[in-house]
């Protein structure tokens, strides 16, 4: 390669030298064929007409919640409003704002004017700092240089998963789960493994099942705690159980632990890296859920390599992946430190909310025949179980929860969307009347379509 960074031999005064086909005016690099002439001669086109087509990664990609609400027929109610209990955004309904402290802080990166241009592809050095110093523990430290920064907690998945995995490897998901794993590890020819987590246990995982599922291409495991959509907080001994099962096989944890300080009072979740010095573990998180700015579209890998296991080449596939998309917001890097510094009352009236509105839908809805509701320990969700051997009216939860939205303008997400049918999952950031409202409603279309068992006939001797 020349100085300018062209292949080939390099042109003297001006002309080309044997063999090099590339030639030299000023600035400017032209290439010539063999014969010398300016323009090389007319290649023949392969192509007789236009045919443009997607790429395989465009076609493999599909979001499992899409592909199941685009094809449900949506009409509400006309005489009841819409109560949509479906999107995981805290903004929605304008009862969840985030705190003044952060709100000052982006006006003030904005104000300094330090912050509008490029910044390093895995963020700004203070800003990475700040991120480190907030989730540093003496079980798992941190420093700058274990956090890179991306546009969102999603994009912290995407690259975490693209730095583990090639075409071929499998990867573990807890079901039911975030659908966006499968989105991306499709799209990237990775299989998809489902673990089960058990209703029974509060959504524990289930062990045995996941270590069954381990090969030699196993090549991540992706513990979703606090849980979307359950809404469940493992136990530090259920955790420290996972983790044993990682380092029997030797297979890294990718941790998406974006819920992580959304947890409710009684219940602890320590994240999974100060449990473990042994299993190496990518932790994703952001800003979206805890400070309740999901557009701002600020998230972090926190690298958590104690025993030297990812060593630099995972490091630098990271900052390689990282550079395709030259790295997350600045003006909201600008503001970190600041907005990390957000009061703790606001995320103790964030929590108390959450915890509330989740007691009062989990007690509404015990009490209706056919469902069955799942007191959450964290996060934003609730699921509910649904009885379909008592509503002979519909075939599944899509069914059941289509209809939801025609009779009652209620919008719930059934849990086909997350691989887990005869559930659906409630979003509890709404305002409380509108909880109380979806949960009455709810009650009455099940009054409504309910019906008991038909009892076996007795066999006659």
């Amino acid at each position: 390669m020349n100085g300018n960074g062209v292949h080939g031999k390099p042109a003297v005064n001006g002309k080309v030298l044997k063999g090099s086909g590339v030639m030299h005016h000023g600035n400017g690099i032209h290439h010539v064929n063999v014969n010398g002439s300016l323009y090389p001669a007319k290649a023949k086109s392969r192509r007789q007409r236009w045919e443009v087509k997607p790429s395989d990664m465009a076609n493999n990609t599909l979001n499992p919640i899409r592909a199941i609400v685009d094809g449900m027929k949506l009409t509400p109610n006309p005489d009841k409003p819409m109560i949509a209990l479906s999107i995981g955004d805290p903004t929605v309904f304008g009862n969840l704002p985030t705190d003044e402290t952060v709100r000052q802080a982006l006006k003030d990166a904005i104000d300094s004017e330090k912050y509008n241009g490029y910044a390093p592809s895995v963020g700004y050095l203070k800003s990475r700092q700040a991120v480190a110093n907030f989730y540093s523990c003496p079980e798992a430290p941190l420093e700058a240089e274990d956090v890179i920064l991306t546009s969102g907690c999603s994009q912290a998945i995407d690259l975490a998963i693209s730095v583990l995995c090639n075409p071929g490897d499998n990867i573990l998901v807890p079901c039911p789960g975030f659908s966006l794993y499968k989105t991306l590890a499709v799209s990237l020819g990775i299989e998809v493994k489902l673990y089960n987590l058990l209703p029974e246990k509060s959504w524990e995982a289930d062990l045995q099942h996941m270590e069954s599922l381990i090969d030699e291409r196993t090549s991540c495991l992706i513990v979703t705690n606090p849980s979307n959509p359950c809404g469940s907080v493992f136990s530090k001994e259920h955790l420290q159980k996972i983790l044993n099962v990682a380092s029997r096989h030797c297979v890294p944890i990718l941790a998406d632990e974006i819920y992580t300080d959304l947890v409710f009072p009684g219940c602890t979740s320590p994240s999974m890296a100060s449990l473990s010095s042994s299993v190496p573990i990518l932790s994703c998180g952001g800003l979206a859920k805890r400070w309740l700015v999901p557009g701002w579209r600020m998230g972090w890998i926190l690298i958590h390599d104690r025993n030297n296991i990812f060593g630099s080449e995972i490091r630098q596939g990271l900052v390689k992946l990282s550079q395709r998309i030259l790295g997350a917001c600045s003006v909201v890097q600008g503001a970190l430190e600041g907005i990390l510094n957000a009061p703790q009352s606001f995320y103790n009236n964030t929590i108390s909310f959450l915890k509330s509105n989740s007691q009062i839908c989990f007690n509404e809805l015990s009490t209706v025949p056919g469902l069955t509701p799942i007191m959450p320990s964290g996060a934003m969700y609730l699921m509910v179980g649904i009885d379909m051997g008592h509503f002979p009216d519909f075939k599944n939860d899509v069914d059941f929860t289509e209809a939801l939205v025609t009779e009652q303008s209620v919008f719930c997400l059934p849990a086909s969307a997350f691989e887990f049918p005869n559930y659906f999952r409630i979003v509890v950031t709404v305002p409380e009347h509108l909880m109380v409202e979806a949960c009455g409603r709810i009650r009455e279309f099940c009054q409504r379509h309910y019906r008991p068992r038909s009892k076996p006939l007795t066999q006659q001797c």
